[in-house]
Parts: structure tokens; C-alpha cells; sequence
């Protein structure tokens, strides 16, 4: 099992598993839109005995609200 450990932004200090360890970004929902952490160094604890692998990621950016009229499409 492998977790992620987030730095910086809206969630820092949050650990969350992860399905993948070879994941480069994460966007996770927040508040009313999303925000973006990305993979920010090497896996830690990769040995036996030692706890889960655990991977830094950085915060990159806050996505925009998501609203109900943003899924209007041109010619719709």
C-alpha cells in the first residue's frame, strides 16, 4: 500500500491512499471545484517492516467553482 502525503494548499498535512504509486498529480475536489498536488520527489518507507510507501506531493493549482452552466457547449 502506498500513501500520499500533501504539502502546501487547502489540504496540507493530509495523507491519503493511493491505488497507484506511479501517479504524477492528484486532483482532488474541494469546496466548490477541485485542486491539483503533484508528484514532488522519490517514494519513502519502501522497505519491509517499515510502513507504507509514502509519496510527497506539492500543491500546484486551484482549479476554477464549478457551476451548473459550465457544461454548456457551443451549437447546443
Amino acid at each position: 500500500m502506498a500513501i500520499a502525503r500533501l504539502h502546501g494548499g487547502p489540504l496540507d498535512g493530509q495523507v491519503l491512499p493511493l491505488e497507484s504509486p506511479e501517479l504524477n498529480q492528484l486532483i482532488l475536489p474541494y469546496s466548490e471545484g477541485q485542486v491539483v498536488y503533484k508528484r514532488a520527489g522519490e517514494p519513502a518507507h519502501t522497505g519491509n517492516g517499515d510502513g507504507p510507501t509514502e509519496i510527497p506531493f506539492r500543491f500546484g493549482e486551484e482549479e476554477q467553482e464549478i457551476t451548473p452552466g459550465d457544461d454548456h457547449h457551443p451549437g447546443a
